[in-house]
């Protein structure tokens, strides 16, 4: 990590109360990835930080390093913070905690920073296109850490197909449920989820991508939406 470094671009992930008035923070940053931060006395009854440092909000952060955690030296608004409410709050957290368990420290990815701002943008939308947003965050993500999905340019719209993740799309049968429509596959790689089917297929796929990465503890903001929704935890968001 820089030893110092100035109003560098960034979104809190997550924030945790540290010693008696100071907080553990974990920001993503557009030049130098996720980082760990130490806000001494952020927490305290004077201190001007407090109501800034937020999730969805986004940031000028300062700090100076000093080990695995750098610390907080200033932070400043950078925007007034995005409009996630309800039950689009955790999809937000649904992001972060995507990023938290899949990104290593000090390992920028700007192309990253940017898709996770226009998904943050988009969730206060529409229902459809608040959960476009996740699976093409999703997307991003996965081939940002080095697994992007294989849609090859031949695709047939009206075959079916398996996914191996080494070969990518396969010719199934035309009668097997279990496969992927080619239309879907083909909206997912353009990006452009505009149907029930590409939208369901889409959130199958990338779910059994992600799953590979995220290993057998299951992710903490899907067990919540879906405890609230009244169902077991079981599947991420949306």
């Amino acid at each position: 990590m820089r030893a110092r470094a100035s109003l560098e671009p960034a979104y809190l992930l997550n924030r945790r109360p540290y010693s008696d008035s100071s907080l553990l923070l974990e920001a993503f940053t557009r030049e130098h990835g996720r980082i760990g931060l130490v806000a001494r006395g952020a927490r305290g009854p004077r201190s001007k930080l407090r109501g800034l440092l937020q999730p969805f909000v986004p940031l000028l952060l300062s700090w100076h390093a000093g080990g695995e955690l750098a610390t907080l030296s200033g932070a400043e608004s950078a925007g007034p913070p995005l409009a996630v409410e309800g039950e689009r709050v955790f999809y937000g957290w649904y992001l972060n905690e995507l990023l938290l368990r899949l990104l290593q420290r000090q390992d920028a990815h700007p192309a990253l920073f940017d898709a996770y701002v226009l998904a943050l943008q988009q969730l206060p939308g529409e229902a459809g296109h608040a959960q476009d947003a996740l699976r093409i965050f999703e997307k991003t993500l996965l081939a940002e850490i080095g697994y992007g999905l294989l849609l090859p340019d031949d695709l047939d719209a009206v075959r079916r197909y398996h996914y191996d993740p080494d070969m990518g799309p396969r010719p199934a049968a035309d009668t097997d449920a279990s496969a992927y429509a080619g239309a879907s596959l083909i909206a997912l790689r353009d990006e452009r989820l505009d149907t029930s089917e590409a939208r369901g297929d889409a959130r199958r796929l990338l779910r059994a991508a992600l799953a590979v990465h995220l290993g057998a503890r299951p992710l903490q903001t899907a067990q919540l939406l879906r405890e609230m929704r009244g169902a077991p935890p079981r599947s991420p968001p949306a």
